[in-house]
């Protein structure tokens, strides 16, 4: 049976490891055993940051909402989209909010129709 070496494999993963932590400080970014450990604290902040992400959005397009509604002097949030809901009409918070911000006038001809 042939001599089965494993420097080529050795070096490939050490170099995978090496490239996911390019740009971190210290022995981060060059040893293998501590950037191992930098990648595995990373994805656990990138997992609970894509959740906590969502939620941030989720706030400030309600935020801008309900600026927008007690501008002109409107229901508060909650009732406004209580009423959408009654009314069948299906706008998400993301495309309101977007309204409210960049369109003020298409946003509160929308809820005076209301």
């Amino acid at each position: 049976m042939a001599r089965v070496k494993r420097g080529t494999t050795k070096n490939k993963r050490r170099k995978n490891i090496l490239s996911q932590v390019k740009g971190h400080r210290f022995g981060y970014s060059t040893k293998e055993r501590i950037a191992k450990e930098a990648i595995r604290h990373a994805g656990t902040h990138a997992f609970r940051h894509r959740r906590t992400k969502k939620r941030d959005f989720k706030q400030l397009w309600t935020l801008r909402i309900n600026a927008a509604l007690h501008e002109n002097g409107l229901p508060s949030f909650s009732k406004f989209m209580g009423t959408l809901r009654k009314k069948g009409i299906m706008l998400d918070k993301k495309s309101l909010g977007t309204l409210a911000m960049n369109h003020p006038e298409s946003f509160v001809r929308i809820a005076k129709s209301l």
